[in-house]
């Protein structure tokens, strides 16, 4: 997902990638038609706790959730808290619709598409948590402005989320490490980076669990990067 060329996030913009893979199983299929129509952010109108959930409740916002791992992990642990989760790929999709069946999990919602569209929706410092794990790095230095840490984007989370409120991020690709160091640089102002020492940057925190691509990272012998810094 990229930015227009100005960097404004609240522009409407263009998914890049494949959006679905290899053909549904029929039970994934089923719950592509069943279950995920009952828990669809609106396409419409504002986004708050309220009209998700039914009551005032602190919100997650997963960015790109893969196939749901950490999204379901967290509304289990969690299951007072809010969670909405956008992934425009279908099979990732349908791979969360059977986390969520099989934990019962009553406080996620999802939407199949522009994470940024429905993020512009949701009032401003109404998000606790903002997750951005292993995002697809575009490494072709012309691509850069397609990344999801770059200044629009990153301008739009800290609108969203409340003081003290965090923003996680992480990823095992070193050019998208170097960026995302980069342009979190430039806005000190609005994000403090939680890290006093590189271990703290080394080693998964608490509650963050392992996903499957970080696996895959992992036994193809890549490094792992995490990333959390608290909204000032």
């Amino acid at each position: 997902m990229s930015a227009n060329k100005s960097g404004d996030p609240t522009t409407l913009h263009r998914l890049y990638g494949r959006a679905k893979g290899k053909k549904l199983r029929g039970g994934q299929q089923a719950l592509i038609e069943t279950l995920l129509p009952a828990l669809s952010v609106p396409s419409e109108g504002p986004v708050t706790a309220e009209r998700l959930f039914g009551e005032p409740r602190p919100l997650h916002f997963e960015i790109g959730f893969g196939g749901g791992e950490h999204l379901a992990y967290r509304a289990n642990l969690l299951p007072d808290h809010g969670f909405i989760g956008c992934e425009p790929f279908l099979n990732g999709v349908a791979q969360a619709l059977t986390h969520i069946r099989d934990a019962r999990l009553a406080n996620v919602r999802l939407h199949m598409g522009d994470a940024l569209e429905v993020l512009t929706r949701i009032p401003d410092g109404a998000l606790s948590f903002l997750y951005l794990l292993h995002p697809d790095p575009w490494p072709k230095a012309r691509h850069a402005k397609r990344r999801m840490v770059n200044d629009g984007p990153l301008r739009l989370f800290a609108k969203k989320l409340r003081p003290g409120g965090e923003f996680r991020c992480g990823t095992d690709d070193p050019t998208y490490l170097r960026h995302a160091l980069m342009v979190m640089r430039r806005h000190r102002d609005a994000f403090e980076w939680l890290c006093e020492k590189p271990a703290d940057f080394l080693t998964r925190p608490g509650g963050w669990p392992e996903t499957r691509y970080e696996a895959k990272a992992r036994n193809l012998g890549h490094e792992v990067w995490y990333f959390r810094y608290r909204r000032r």
